[in-house]
């Protein structure tokens, strides 16, 4: 590992090829926050992809990318004489510091959640903090995160569940009415019935400390997998999956299953 001072060579490094690059490059020279935007958004996702998949060498990479977006939007905040890089890096110091008084002042926190708790509140009395407690959601978050956001944020000032036992009898309950409105066939009341049932869904998965995003991407990813490999035995045996009955294509499904759970065997 690098230290401290190769670690700032290397940050100054970035800058000054970032730079030369907004000087003498046409695409850089061009760039504004709103065209760098969508490509911030593609480069979070390359990073959230390589996370999931644990892939270290792709996450320092798209690390990279993110690193080099932070420091592009610092330099185009510097050329219009509104900030620069070190503004962002001491606003992010403060906001730390401020949030962290049981490390750098007088609160006691032992726990994580004690530290969650604080942290609602520290918000609330920021300058430029929330203003209520839900504010600090970002509105463009997906709707599953979102969720997650909310009720974390509501747990935080006590508004939560005494018993994680107890969500199952609201969980049965928004599954209970869905299935009444779907069979009703009021389209409405079914699509508001359905994102309550995930509301409840999603705060189940929170009472047991499980992420519900991480969760349904490893069963998209796991779908993924077995559904190409039906594809690709259907290609094999010259048949296409248009022309496979159900029972064929579970056949094959089923046996995706079964050689996943034996590769996952050896691996132990």
């Amino acid at each position: 590992m690098h230290t401290r001072e190769e670690k700032m060579e290397a940050f100054g490094r970035l800058l000054d090829v970032l730079d030369r690059l907004r000087v003498e490059c046409p695409w850089d020279r061009k760039q504004t926050n709103e065209s760098l935007r969508p490509n911030t958004i593609e480069e979070t996702f390359e990073l959230c992809d390589a996370l999931m998949k644990d892939d270290h060498a792709n996450i320092c990479k798209e690390l990279g990318d993110l690193l080099m977006h932070v420091c592009f939007y610092s330099l185009i905040g510097q050329e219009k004489g509104e900030f620069d890089v070190a503004d962002v890096c001491h606003k992010q110091a403060d906001k730390l510091i401020f949030r962290h008084p049981h490390v750098y002042g007088k609160v006691t926190a032992d726990t994580a959640e004690q530290v969650l708790q604080n942290w609602e509140q520290i918000k609330l009395k920021e300058k430029d903090g929330n203003k209520t407690v839900l504010s600090g959601v970002p509105s463009a978050l997906p709707s599953l995160i979102k969720a997650y956001r909310i009720q974390e944020k509501a747990r935080n000032v006590g508004f939560d569940w005494d018993d994680p036992a107890d969500v199952w009898k609201k969980v049965r309950e928004e599954l209970d009415e869905l299935e009444a409105e779907f069979e009703r066939g009021d389209r409405q009341r079914s699509t508001e019935e359905l994102g309550d049932f995930l509301f409840s869904v999603i705060n189940a998965a929170r009472l047991y400390h499980l992420n519900p995003d991480n969760a349904l991407e490893h069963t998209n990813q796991k779908f993924i997998r077995r559904f190409n490999y039906v594809e690709e035995h259907s290609i094999r045996i010259g048949k296409p999956l248009t022309e496979m009955t159900l029972e064929e294509m579970d056949r094959l499904w089923d046996e995706a299953k079964a050689l996943e759970s034996e590769q996952s065997e050896n691996k132990e």
